[in-house]
């Protein structure tokens, strides 16, 4: 893989210093004190910097209000280290914390983390997202020797089965989740019309991301599927306008009902909100529809 970062400024090569410092510095704490041995042997293998950075085909667009993250792959030795909340929230909080004061970072890290057996079995499986960081990847921390597997292709027959599989189920979530969302903001219930909305959001990326991809990591932050799907397709970058503060406020309130719709008194959504996302919702299924039958054609035909 490579290792160069020469084609980015000096500014963004210093913020992923940061970056991988506080990875590390995160992941030390988390296991300093465990007694179980297969936490103290506990090793981060990799950090990788991917997709846009990497590719350097990222964007800053601060009229249109549309800037590209750092993606990160973590690789540890195994999989009990992956756990996100208890092993990495400090890094995570560090890296948030570090990106609202803007004194060390500028720049969204996104981050996920995978054990090595895990990664090299997707590679085996010929999975998209993990191939596409082979071969664009950059390594900015590695810790001894832990090769990964050469990739192997999946064949077009298997890909167009695997992505309309993934596709045709996701997008029924998505669709059942933002009737019921109308259902309950009829029934003048916003809370849980808001949780489903977020749910309806959530499986159409999460769905887009499959299909393109075949791989599509594990959270409920819906920011971040943003991010990641809009990456993939510039057509779904309009979906949250973010022109003026109601805008903003929109996509804040769908991003937080995951958890704050559910358990806190303290969340409130207006009725002029819940239409403004219901329409929203319904042009990003719409948009995601449209690609996802894109693929799966390009893939039909390849397969025939």
């Amino acid at each position: 893989m490579k290792t160069s970062l020469a084609h980015l400024p000096s500014a963004k090569r210093r913020e992923l210093e940061f970056v991988v410092e506080t990875l590390r510095a995160g992941f030390a704490r988390a296991i300093a004190h465990r007694t179980m041995p297969r936490f103290r042997s506990g090793k981060l293998l990799k950090i990788i910097l991917f997709g846009s950075f990497a590719r350097g085909d990222w964007v800053e667009d601060p009229k249109g209000r549309y800037f590209s993250d750092y993606d990160i792959l973590v690789v540890v030795n195994h999989n009990d280290l992956t756990d996100l909340e208890e092993f990495w929230d400090k890094a995570d909080r560090t890296l948030l914390e570090a990106l609202a004061s803007g004194e060390h970072l500028r720049t969204q890290p996104n981050f996920i983390v995978h054990s090595l057996d895990d990664v090299n079995e997707k590679l085996r499986l010929g999975r998209h997202f993990f191939t596409d960081i082979l071969r664009d990847g950059i390594t900015l921390y590695e810790d001894g020797d832990a090769p990964f597997v050469a990739p192997q292709a999946l064949s077009p027959q298997d890909a167009y089965s695997e992505t309309k599989g993934y596709a045709d189920e996701w997008s029924r979530g998505s669709a059942t989740f933002l009737r019921g969302a109308k259902f309950y903001r009829s029934e003048g219930s916003p809370k849980e019309a808001a949780f489903s909305l977020h749910q309806a959001a959530e499986k159409a990326y999460h769905g887009l991301i499959l299909t393109l991809t075949l791989y599509s990591a594990k959270t409920h932050r819906l920011n971040l599927l943003r991010d990641r799907a809009e990456a993939l397709d510039g057509r779904l970058i309009g979906i949250w306008p973010r022109g003026n503060k109601f805008e903003r406020q929109g996509f804040d309130l769908i991003r937080r009902a995951y958890v704050e719709a559910r358990y806190s008194s303290h969340y409130e959504i207006s009725d002029e909100h819940l239409a403004w996302l219901e329409e929203r919702v319904a042009l990003l299924q719409d948009t995601v529809g449209l690609i996802a039958r894109e693929r799966i054609e390009t893939l039909r035909r390849a397969a025939a």
